[in-house]
């Protein structure tokens, strides 16, 4: 496959100007290395994994054996398998002061984060990279700034982008953005997230030692997949998985460490009543969420059941995938104890603006009627928006947008 460019080269680009070291943190097979190699091109850069087994122990047994054999600037691929490397990178940051010295990957976000902040506080820029966006693979070109819930903002970002049909949307969400799945054919995609979940997941989660049951884990998966896009129900999971709740709970919060799932967790304002604490879990790659729950081409998942959790899946991972490259804000939904609710609040500027996502065409103006439910909350409501399939920006009424889908 042809390199495809990153959003995020640029974020980290001026990360590596700022910091001795950078994290790259991310989901197995979603490219981190591809993208630094990349960047590393033009210069002479060391690149070891600790994957590799003789590395990882050279690394873990003499951490400084290790830098002798592997000169800086270096690429240390999954460097969560030996923490005891961050106390020598601590060293040579403090000695060598030289920016970008050491380009970092982890899989294993809470291992390699508790290591990170604790020995090498003040030293490290953490960024985050997803599979491919939609965008990306367009070969579309990045936002220029933070999305908002702009008309004029909006409108020029228009004039970059190339519409999309439901069809192509839904083409992608089955395949996923992660590089080995793109633009493959449905057995060979179907043996690459096989060979994802048994060669790269499962192994992950055996050496995290949380896990004995890799059977009842694998039927949690597909459990799990089929919740996407909906307010947690912990005990619907644990039962149907046939395992207790306190298990369910401790395999979901392994899968958001392994950045497999991502929760959006509910608004809460003092002046709001009867708010619920629960938060929406969704699936970080839609192709592994689909492949999981056995939707076999791009068709039937559109017209199955839960094509509108997918579109909705789709549409927050578009945007966290934008807001890891740009300046972001703090993402939430709305639900209350009369379950009315508003998909998405993004709290940004001393403001709260709400988000309606929708697998039509011509949404109907009423969905914005809900934000009313916003107007008691002590902070003040922005322009609302609507995200859906249709082809244009434009108006709803004067506070409040129709967003195509397809513009991140």
């Amino acid at each position: 496959m042809k390199y495809v460019s990153r959003y995020m080269e640029a974020k980290f680009l001026r990360v590596s100007k700022w910091f001795p070291a950078v994290l790259l943190n991310g989901a197995r097979q979603v490219g981190k290395t591809t993208m630094l190699e990349h960047l590393s091109r033009d210069e002479k850069r060391t690149y070891v994994t600790l994957d590799n087994l003789e590395a990882r122990m050279l690394a873990k047994t003499d951490p400084q054996l290790f830098f002798q054999n592997y000169k800086t600037p270096i690429i240390i691929d999954e460097v969560q398998y030996a923490p005891e490397l961050f106390p020598y990178i601590k060293i040579l940051c403090d000695t060598h002061k030289i920016p970008g010295e050491f380009w970092l990957t982890g899989s294993q976000s809470y291992a390699a984060m508790k290591n990170v902040s604790e020995s090498l506080a003040g030293r490290v820029g953490i960024i985050n990279l997803h599979g491919f966006s939609f965008n990306e693979l367009r070969g579309i070109p990045a936002m220029e700034k933070s999305f908002e819930v702009d008309f004029d903002l909006l409108q020029e970002r228009e004039k970059e982008v190339s519409p999309a049909s439901v069809s192509e949307i839904f083409s992608y969400i089955w395949q996923g953005g992660m590089p080995n799945a793109v633009g493959a054919r449905a057995e060979k995609r179907e043996l690459f997230f096989e060979s994802y979940i048994n060669s790269y997941l499962m192994r992950d989660i055996l050496e995290l030692g949380k896990v004995t049951d890799t059977v009842k884990f694998r039927k949690f998966l597909s459990v799990c997949a089929a919740e996407t896009a909906q307010p947690l129900n912990m005990n619907k999971i644990a039962q149907i998985t046939e395992i207790a709740a306190t298990t369910a709970k401790d395999w979901l919060r392994l899968l958001e460490g392994l950045h497999i799932v991502h929760f959006v967790q509910p608004y809460y304002n003092y002046q709001l009543k009867r708010l619920t604490k629960t938060p929406k879990l969704y699936f970080c790659d839609t192709g592994l969420c689909a492949y999981l729950a056995k939707w076999l081409t791009p068709d039937t998942l559109y017209n199955g059941a839960n094509s509108g959790a997918y579109f909705e899946t789709f549409v927050v991972s578009e945007l966290l995938k934008h807001y890891n490259c740009a300046l972001s804000p703090n993402i939430y939904y709305y639900r209350d104890s009369n379950a009315k609710e508003v998909d998405l609040i993004l709290e940004m500027n001393g403001h709260i603006y709400p988000l309606e996502i929708k697998l039509v065409a011509s949404p109907n103006n009423r969905d914005i009627k809900k934000y009313t439910l916003l107007d008691n909350a002590s902070t003040p409501r922005g322009n609302g928006g609507i995200i859906c399939m249709h082809q244009g920006l434009t108006h709803v009424d004067r506070q409040n947008l129709i967003i195509p889908a397809y513009i991140f």
